[in-house]
């Protein structure tokens, strides 16, 4: 029995050590108030008021932000650099509307017990009327999913939740503008590709792009197009943990793949891409440095004349066709559309057939280009469109088992297969008359 009750007694004195340890030890977040069902705004602020924004995190260099007289940010501190107004602007729309997810006690006395007296991250924020707050962000709650927050001058402890935090706690490449071409896709007016001493250039009238160099040619608008939109979007990469100087050795070490520039009316920025191994690099002329580059960049440079020309022989593409006139040895084809009927010598056509030749033209594709072997065209095919305005004539020879295309007054050769032109000699001999209408009863 005497064993027994000394058994119960040092049960009984250890629950009360930890009792007692777990009351002088545990964070002041579970000694919640008689307010800690409320969730008050930490912060209200006027985004575009906010003309300076310092970031400080505990062990790494300070971050200023400062707003222009452009309206525009840039980095000060830790070095100057443009700064990427979306990233920007998202700290800034996170900080200027800070809700607390409760309040955790009214007069703090202890920051430390709640990681604030030295705490992990601090916004210094400075407003156009001379106001200015202090966000402090101390350590983890131990239920985790939120942090203990507070300004300074301000006795209350609240907490928010982590992604909170996460918003506002981000590095100098996190903030600085990335781009390594600074003007826009669609201000582009002229683009020069220099590769393997190939040299091509192209230039856009409106919305059309054609090859410039090594001669006036024929381009691809939709590959054109989307090499202007890969060269504008070239930017850092900062994933990995790769350091500045290994870029700078990438890049130096790196065998060339093109230098691109491109022209607004603003100026000329060029662009230098290198590959080392699988990876490129990049040095721009609006950015200090060598830089990782996204490998899709790298690949859309590394082509040549022939992948940017236009293998469509017809230009009019989904523009309805006005006219058709259409020559085959002794065979001969009249189509003119008046609104959505098709006519031929003063009779309706059936307007299926007709559609069958228009997108049998429409889909005329080279395989490749040919530099000669042109001669006794027996096919020729005249297609008005763009309400008379174009007017496209095509040749059509027959060569081996295939056949060679030229436009009127262009003297590229389009090698076409003999399948293709079979089909559309077919679909124009396919071309009927348009069924009677019923008989009226």
């Amino acid at each position: 029995m005497k064993l027994r009750g000394l058994l119960v007694t040092t049960l009984v004195l250890c629950a009360l050590i930890g009792a007692l340890y777990w009351s002088s030890h545990r964070k002041p977040s579970d000694e919640v108030s008689s307010k800690s069902a409320d969730a008050p705004s930490i912060l209200k602020l006027d985004e575009g008021g906010i003309t300076k924004l310092e970031i400080k995190k505990k062990g790494a260099d300070s971050i200023v932000l400062s707003r222009t007289s452009a309206n525009s940010w840039q980095i000060v501190e830790p070095e100057h650099l443009p700064a990427d107004e979306s990233s920007v602007s998202s700290v800034l729309s996170s900080i200027s509307s800070l809700n607390s997810q409760r309040l955790v006690v009214d007069k703090a006395t202890d920051l430390k017990s709640y990681g604030l007296d030295e705490p992990s991250l601090e916004a210094d924020i400075s407003e156009k009327d001379g106001k200015s707050q202090k966000l402090l962000i101390g350590d983890d709650t131990p239920t985790g999913g939120s942090v203990y927050a507070a300004l300074a001058g301000d006795p209350r402890v609240f907490t928010i939740a982590s992604y909170s935090k996460t918003s506002l706690d981000k590095s100098v490449n996190d903030l600085r503008d990335k781009r390594l071409v600074t003007i826009t896709p669609d201000k582009i007016s002229r683009l020069e590709l220099t590769k393997n001493n190939e040299s091509l250039e192209f230039g856009r009238n409106k919305e059309e792009w054609q090859i410039l160099k090594p001669k006036p040619l024929r381009a691809d608008n939709f590959q054109v197009a989307e090499l202007v939109r890969k060269v504008a979007g070239a930017r850092m990469d900062f994933s990995g943990s790769s350091t500045e100087k290994e870029t700078e050795a990438g890049f130096s070490h790196g065998t060339p793949v093109a230098t691109v520039k491109v022209t607004d009316q603003s100026g000329t920025q060029e662009l230098q891409v290198r590959k080392d191994k699988d990876a490129y690099y990049a040095k721009s002329s609006v950015a200090e440095g060598s830089y990782k580059v996204d490998s899709d960049l790298g690949k859309s440079l590394d082509k040549g004349l022939d992948d940017f020309r236009n293998k469509k022989v017809f230009d009019f593409s989904y523009n309805d066709p006005a006219k058709i006139e259409m020559h085959n040895g002794s065979k001969a084809y009249f189509l003119t559309r008046s609104g959505a009927d098709w006519w031929s010598n003063g009779k309706k056509e059936d307007g299926e057939s007709v559609e069958a030749l228009v997108s049998k033209l429409r889909d005329l594709t080279a395989d490749k280009f040919e530099d000669s072997g042109f001669s006794n065209p027996t096919i020729q095919v005249i297609v008005t469109s763009d309400s008379g305005k174009r007017v496209e004539n095509i040749s059509i020879a027959k060569t081996g088992s295939g056949y060679l295309a030229k436009r009127e007054n262009e003297p590229t050769l389009y090698a076409l297969s003999g399948n293709s032109i079979e089909e559309l000699l077919k679909a124009a001999d396919d071309v009927k008359p348009a069924a009677a209408p019923p008989a009226k009863k």
